[in-house]
């Protein structure tokens, strides 16, 4: 499992790497390049190019206008070589090459001429900023890691800053495998997108995913996985935090409870699992979905050829059990009403949630629930929120689980699982 986290998280970091440049070019956009050129001659109050190298920078204007980088770069260089030049004459000459050079997409290029630019000490506080923020972007596209951070702690500073920056600034901690740091910034970036009113990032989870991996923090990659699936939902993140949450588990009732989580969140892949809670389901006195769950595995070609024969005999036994079951269901209905006590009701309403009846479970549970004395309150208000949300009822399936905090002395690891299922059942999955 720590093998599948870090792969994803390395893809996910190879994008922001891979995109970290592209925000760098949508802040260009803004450049003094595209602005006219004031000289000594004009009656202009700003600062003046020099007559001196009136020629060079029109010719360069012109072809930064036309889109003709490589000549812009020519003629900037040329005005490079002329003397006297002004602290702005350097500064503007450096500026356009960074521009030019971005536009010719020479990431190393355009980041050495905008730090020169900044060495010359012509930039006002606002493009001082401006440009700090782009070489934070450049050398974090260029992979200076140790650079772009010096830089990012500056941009990040800034009233311009924005959420990626605090991704970038996650992923470059991140790579430089301190995960401290990388921990820190991902909750500075999260905090922004809140406050952009954006979702987060979910490489930032991921981030802190690994990092709790790599230090053999469950507890830590619990707790990442919780956020990755109020985020995104995938049936990945699923299966990877029930396995964590299952794995120290020993109670058999539990365990089947978290069984649940997982099939209804088309996280199960594994034939163990789905053979393990067909006993367990079957121990439970429920054949019908146990058999439902086994056929499943078997149609989707999920069980493994060694399990083929044990799953198959299983498979007979809990068929004929099922078909008992059902021939029984009405005379079952019966007794449960006749009984005082509710539990007998809810059990049957679980039987008939075996069977694909639905609206029968629900009427069974609640009238179970309503005559008291039931003794597992988790699994009915489990097996009727899982009808109603097979009825895509999830308003009512949200109701139904919401009583499990009521549950006295229900697992608070169980009860976590069936809350956040509540929060994003009826939501898809990717």
């Amino acid at each position: 499992m720590s093998h599948l986290i870090r792969n994803s998280v390395r893809q996910a970091m190879h994008r922001v790497v891979r995109h970290a440049p592209v925000f760098a070019l949508a802040a260009l956009l803004c450049l003094p390049a595209a602005t006219q050129l004031a000289f000594s001659a004009d009656k202009s109050k700003g600062p003046e190019i020099s007559r001196v190298i009136a020629k060079e920078m029109t010719a360069a204007q012109k072809a930064i206008q036309a889109s003709n980088w490589a000549e812009a770069i020519k003629d900037l260089e040329a005005a490079e070589q002329k003397s006297p030049l002004t602290t702005y004459d350097k500064k503007t000459i450096y500026d356009f090459k960074g521009y030019a050079y971005i536009k010719l997409n020479n990431l190393k290029a355009a980041e050495a001429a905008y730090e020169q630019a900044m060495a010359t000490g012509g930039y006002t506080p606002e493009e001082t900023a401006r440009t700090n923020r782009m070489l934070f972007q450049l050398a974090a596209g260029n992979q200076q890691f140790t650079k772009a951070i010096e830089y990012g702690k500056t941009a990040t500073e800034s009233a311009a800053a924005t959420p990626n920056d605090f991704v970038i600034m996650t992923q470059l901690y991140y790579q430089q495998k301190d995960c401290k740091s990388a921990g820190v910034w991902a909750d500075k970036a999260v905090a922004a997108f809140r406050k952009a009113n954006e979702p987060p990032k979910e490489v930032l989870y991921q981030i802190k995913l690994q990092c709790a991996s790599d230090a053999g923090d469950n507890a830590g990659m619990a707790a990442e996985l919780y956020d990755l699936i109020r985020l995104t939902n995938k049936t990945t993140y699923w299966n990877n935090l029930i396995r964590i949450e299952r794995q120290d588990e020993r109670d058999d009732h539990n365990t089947l409870m978290i069984y649940r989580v997982m099939y209804d969140t088309n996280s199960m892949n594994a034939d163990t699992d789905y053979i393990e809670m067909a006993q367990l389901l079957q121990d439970g006195g429920l054949p019908g979905e146990a058999a439902a769950v086994l056929d499943k595995a078997s149609s989707a070609g999920l069980i493994k050829d060694e399990h083929k024969e044990r799953t198959n005999r299983l498979l007979t036994a809990l068929r004929a059990r099922a078909d008992t079951d059902k021939k029984t269901l009405s005379q079952q209905d019966g007794e449960a009403e006749k009984n005082a006590a509710g539990e007998l009701a809810v059990k049957v309403g679980e039987v008939h949630y075996g069977f694909n009846d639905y609206a029968g479970a629900i009427m069974l549970i609640n009238e179970g629930l309503q005559k008291g004395k039931v003794k597992d309150l988790d699994e009915a208000y489990v097996y009727l929120g899982r009808s109603a949300a097979a009825q895509k009822n999830f308003a009512d399936a949200k109701k139904a689980f919401a009583q499990l905090k009521t549950v006295p002395n229900i697992s608070p690891r169980v009860l976590k699982l069936w809350e956040l299922y509540s929060e994003k059942v009826g939501q898809p999955q990717t």
